[in-house]
């Protein structure tokens, strides 16, 4: 009878064990996906970029600095993805794509400061198209940025 009971205590630890590992698993795939889900925004937002300074070329032709430096952090930053998504729990390569963020925000800021000067680009259907796709873009990455939080967190 004492061996019995030892079975059964035996056979509920490791079904608890078992469960655990199954929920362990399950956390580690969602946080995956969300982070699937940032880079789909990302890769979305950097495929918006070389259109909106193709267009914005044709007007500001004394600003190439501004454009090429929009170009090359729109670069880094898609390494930096690449980098992240190959191994989302690398810390190292999150902070390295959070970085490249970073500068290619502060360089499409001055692309926009720099539109401001330029009343025929601002009245452009194709630029305001584009600014509106990368504004509800960064909407959804932020979402997704939650999202992924949220995951790491559980």
């Amino acid at each position: 009878m004492g061996a019995l009971i030892v079975l059964i205590v035996l056979v509920l630890v490791v079904f608890f064990f078992i469960g655990q590992y199954n929920r362990l698993v399950t956390a580690r795939n969602a946080f995956k996906n969300a982070f699937a889900q940032i880079d789909v925004q990302l890769t979305r937002r950097y495929d918006l970029i070389p259109n909106l300074v193709e267009t914005a070329k044709g007007y500001m032709k004394h600003e190439r600095e501004t454009l090429e430096a929009v170009i090359q952090a729109r670069n880094s930053a898609l390494a930096g993805l690449k980098a992240a998504a190959s191994n989302p729990g690398d810390a190292a390569a999150v902070a390295q794509l959070s970085g490249a963020e970073t500068q290619l925000g502060g360089a499409l800021g001055r692309l926009f400061a720099l539109a401001e000067a330029y009343p025929d680009l601002k009245a452009n259907q194709n630029m305001m198209k584009l600014s509106e796709e990368l504004t509800s873009t960064e909407n959804k990455v932020a979402f997704a940025r939650q999202a992924y939080n949220d995951a790491v967190m559980t």
